[in-house]
């Protein structure tokens, strides 16, 4: 998780929202890296877990990441958690919930859903309070710079 932590000090630097993830295969090697990328490459499916699973399925020469585990900073939303099924990630950990779009626990248990052909084990609350400072930070930085800029304006 620190990785994944290092990653979204990463992308905070570029603007983005603060969201790392790390995907780990069966020997403990890291094999997908990835942050929010999606100002910077102008593509709304480019969050940290889809950048770190595309990595990941480059890196192994196929599409099923079964035995790997995904690390990543906050919960996972509809799209990503959807991703981690169809990619037969074998176990998520993930640090702080998302009570506005987590899809693992907070809104959803995609991961878990019966009705579909692969679940995952599921880990949370790793280094929770650290992932959950980083958002919290940089949103009230945004939110600060932006009533700036209106103070200016005015």
């Amino acid at each position: 998780m620190s990785a994944a932590l290092a990653l979204a000090r990463e992308a905070a630097e570029h603007g983005e929202v603060p969201v790392g993830a790390v995907v780990v295969d069966e020997a403990g090697q890291v094999v997908g890296r990835g942050y929010n990328r999606r100002a910077l490459d102008a593509d709304p499916s480019a969050h940290a877990e889809i950048v770190a699973l595309r990595e990941a399925a480059a890196a192994r020469g196929r599409w099923r990441l079964d035995g790997c585990t995904l690390y990543v900073t906050l919960e996972p939303c509809v799209m990503c958690a959807g991703a981690l099924v169809n990619a037969r990630v074998s176990r998520l950990v993930y640090g702080c919930d998302d009570a506005k779009a987590g899809a693992v626990r907070s809104l959803f248990a995609l991961v878990e859903d019966p009705r579909l052909n692969h679940r995952l084990e599921v880990r949370r609350g790793v280094l929770a309070e650290a992932c959950s400072e980083i958002l919290t930070r940089f949103f009230a930085e945004l939110r600060a710079s932006k009533s700036g800029e209106d103070s200016e304006n005015q």
